[in-house]
C-alpha cells in the first residue's frame, strides 16, 4: 500500500482549492449536460418514433409498388383485349347504313352485299356466345332479331314477284329468269333458308308450284301440235309378210339419222299449223326428247344450284380474333390426322385416320342426301308422262328400234349432264320398249314362219300359195329389215337384234326352199334358188354397212348357198347332157 507523503497532500490541496472557485461553472456546465441527454432521449425518442413511421411508409410504398405492377398489368390485358373487342363490336353491331338499308330501301342489288354482312353478324354473335361481352349485349341480339324478321318479310315478297310472270304466262322465257335474275339473288334464299326456314320452305313451294305450272302447259302444248302432226302420218306395225308399204322397199338413212341426238332440227309448234307437213313418229319422238332433255337438265342444274344450300355461313374473324382457331391448340384427333397426311407427302407409309374416315363418311352422306332433295325437288317440278303415248299405235320395228337407239344416245348426253332423275326416267322408257319391240319381230317371225310351213294346221286345211313376187318382195324387206337394223347397230353382239335376225333369216330360208321346192324341174328349181339368193346379196352388198361382222357373216351365209344353188345346176346340167 503507498503511502501518501505529505508534500503531495499539500500540492492537492493547493490545486484543488482554485477548482472549487469554478463550482458554479460546473454546476452550469452539468445543467447544460443534464439538458442535452434530455435532448438527446427526446431525439432518441422522436427517431424511434420517425423510424417506426419510415416502416410503416416503407410498406406503404411497397403496398403502392404492388398496386401500381397490378394496374400495369390490367392495363396491358386491356390493351390486349382492346383489338379483339373492337371487332366484336363492329362485327355483331348493325352500322346505320346497313340497317337503313334493309329496313328502309326495297330489295334490290345492293342487298346482295348487305344481306351477306348482315348474316355475317348474326352467325358471329350465335358463335360468339360464350364470351361474356356478347352475353350481356342481349338488346343487340333482339335488335338483330327484329332486322332478321323484317328482312325475311322483304324477301319474301320480292320472290313471290319474280315468281309471277312464271305463273302467269306460258311464253316467259324461264331460262332468261332462272340464270339472269333468281341465281343472281341466290344469297336472299341462301339466307333464308339459314334464317328464316318457313320462310324458305314457302318460297320453295311458290317456285315449284309456279314452275310446274309453266312447264306442264308448256309440254301439253307442245305435245298437242306433235299429236297434230302425228295424226297425219299414222304408220301401225305390219308383219314382213302382209306389208304393202313402199318405204319398206328401201333403206330411209333420213329416219334412221333420227336415232341420234345430232341431227336433224327438232319439229316447232308452229309446223303444226301447216296442215301438210308430215314427219314420222321417231323424228316426233325425236323432237319431244330433245325439247324435254334441254329444258329438264336445265331445271336441274337450276335446283341444284338454287336451292342447295351450305349450312352454315363461315364467319369473317379477324387474325387478332379473341376466338380465333389460330390462337387455340389443336386436339389430339386433330394433330393425329395432320401428321398422317404430311407422313403421307415424304414416302412413308400412309396412313388413314379414322377421323378422316368418318369425315369422308359423312360428306358422302351429305351429298347422297342433298342429291336425295334435290331429285326429289325436280320430281315435283317435272311430270314427264306426257311421253309415254308415242307408243300408241305401236310403230313397225325399225322406226321402233330407231326410237329406241334415240332414247340410248339420250341418256348418255344425260350421263354427261349429271341429271340422275331424267336419266332414270329415260333408261326405265327405253326398258319399257325392248318388249313391244320383241313383240314386233315375234310377229314377224310367227307370220314368216307361218307362210314357210304352208299355213296347215289340219288335215283338210289348205296351204297357203307362194308367188315369185311374193316371195321377192319378203326378200327384199328381209334385206332392208337387216340393213337397217345393221345402220342402228354399233356393237358386235347384241343378242335382242341378231337373236330375231337369225329367227327371220331362218323361217326365210324354208321359205325359199318350200317355194323352189314346187318346181318340178331340177334346173329351174336350182335356177329359181339362185336368182332370189342373188337378189338377197345384191341387196344386202348395197344397203348394209360391210364393216359390221354380223354383215360379213350375213353376206357369207347367202353366198353359200348361192354357190350351193350354182353347183346344183352344173351337176343337173350334166346329168342332163348325158
Amino acid at each position: 500500500m503507498q503511502v501518501l507523503r505529505p508534500e503531495s497532500s499539500i500540492q492537492s490541496l493547493t490545486f484543488i482549492k482554485p477548482d472549487r472557485r469554478r463550482v458554479h461553472d460546473f454546476l452550469q456546465l452539468h445543467e447544460q449536460v443534464q439538458t442535452s441527454v434530455n435532448l438527446l432521449d427526446s431525439l432518441e425518442s422522436f427517431l424511434s418514433t420517425f423510424k417506426k413511421d419510415l416502416s410503416a411508409v416503407s410498406g406503404q410504398i411497397s403496398e403502392l409498388q404492388d398496386r401500381s405492377k397490378a394496374i400495369e398489368n390490367r392495363l396491358k390485358a386491356r390493351r390486349r383485349i382492346e383489338k379483339p373487342l373492337s371487332s366484336l363490336l363492329a362485327d355483331i353491331t348493325i352500322p346505320p347504313a346497313l340497317a337503313t338499308l334493309i329496313l328502309d330501301s326495297p330489295v334490290g342489288e345492293p342487298w346482295i352485299e348487305g344481306i351477306e354482312d348482315f348474316e355475317r353478324r348474326l352467325v358471329t354473335i350465335k358463335a360468339r356466345s360464350r364470351v361474356k361481352a356478347a352475353r350481356d349485349l342481349s338488346e343487340v341480339a333482339e335488335g338483330l332479331r327484329i332486322v332478321t324478321l323484317q328482312a325475311a318479310t322483304k324477301l319474301r315478297a320480292f320472290f313471290l314477284a319474280l315468281f309471277e310472270p312464271i305463273r302467269s304466262n306460258v311464253t316467259t322465257n324461264m331460262q332468261v329468269i332462272q340464270t339472269s335474275v333468281l341465281l343472281k339473288y341466290n344469297g336472299f334464299f341462301a339466307f333464308l333458308q339459314r334464317q328464316a326456314p318457313d320462310v324458305a320452305h314457302e318460297v320453295q313451294r311458290s317456285y315449284v308450284g309456279a314452275a310446274r305450272v309453266y312447264y306442264e302447259t308448256g309440254f301439253r302444248r307442245y305435245a298437242r301440235s306433235l299429236t297434230l302432226i302425228k295424226a297425219r302420218f299414222v304408220e301401225k306395225h305390219e308383219n314382213i309378210v302382209v306389208s304393202e308399204r313402199e318405204k319398206d322397199l328401201q333403206v330411209d338413212l333420213e329416219r334412221l339419222a333420227f336415232a341420234k341426238i345430232v341431227g336433224p332440227g327438232v319439229t316447232l309448234a308452229y309446223m303444226a299449223d301447216d296442215k301438210s307437213h308430215k314427219e314420222p313418229i321417231e323424228a316426233l319422238l325425236r323432237s319431244l326428247l330433245l325439247v324435254f332433255l334441254d329444258n329438264a337438265t336445265s331445271e336441274y342444274t337450276f335446283v341444284k344450284t338454287f336451292f342447295s344450300v351450305e349450312a352454315s355461313l363461315p364467319t369473317k374473324e379477324s387474325s387478332n380474333s379473341i376466338l380465333s382457331p389460330s390462337l387455340q391448340s389443336p386436339d389430339r384427333a386433330t394433330f393425329a390426322d395432320q401428321r398422317s397426311v404430311a407422313e403421307s407427302d415424304y414416302g412413308g407409309q400412309r396412313v388413314v385416320s379414322p377421323g378422316i374416315v368418318n369425315s369422308l363418311s359423312a360428306a358422302e352422306t351429305a351429298s347422297k342426301e342433298e342429291q336425295a332433295g334435290t331429285d326429289a325437288l325436280w320430281k315435283q317440278v317435272m311430270d314427264p308422262s306426257f311421253l309415254k303415248s308415242t307408243l300408241d299405235p305401236i310403230p313397225p320395228a325399225v322406226p321402233l328400234l330407231t326410237m329406241i337407239r334415240l332414247m340410248e344416245d339420250v341418256v348418255v348426253e344425260v350421263q354427261k349432264r349429271n341429271c340422275p332423275p331424267v336419266e332414270f326416267y329415260v333408261f326405265a322408257l327405253r326398258l319399257q320398249m325392248w318388249p313391244v319391240f320383241q313383240k314386233a319381230m315375234a310377229e314377224n317371225v310367227d307370220a314368216l314362219k307361218k307362210l314357210a310351213e304352208g299355213g296347215s294346221s289340219g288335215y283338210f286345211s289348205r296351204a297357203i300359195a307362194t308367188s315369185d313376187a311374193g316371195v321377192s318382195s319378203i326378200c327384199k324387206r328381209y334385206t332392208i329389215m337387216f340393213s337397217s337394223f345393221i345402220q342402228l347397230t354399233e356393237q358386235e353382239e347384241e343378242t335382242m337384234i341378231f337373236a330375231n335376225l337369225l329367227r327371220l333369216r331362218q323361217e326365210l330360208t324354208k321359205l325359199i326352199l318350200r317355194h323352189t321346192n314346187s318346181i318340178t324341174d331340177v334346173v329351174k328349181r336350182a335356177t329359181a334358188l339362185l336368182s332370189i339368193y342373188d337378189s338377197l346379196l345384191q341387196g344386202l352388198s348395197k344397203d348394209t354397212l360391210s364393216a359390221h361382222p354380223k354383215s360379213q357373216q350375213e353376206i357369207a351365209y347367202w353366198a353359200n348357198l348361192h354357190e350351193e344353188a350354182k353347183r346344183k345346176i352344173v351337176s343337173a346340167s350334166r346329168q342332163l347332157q348325158r
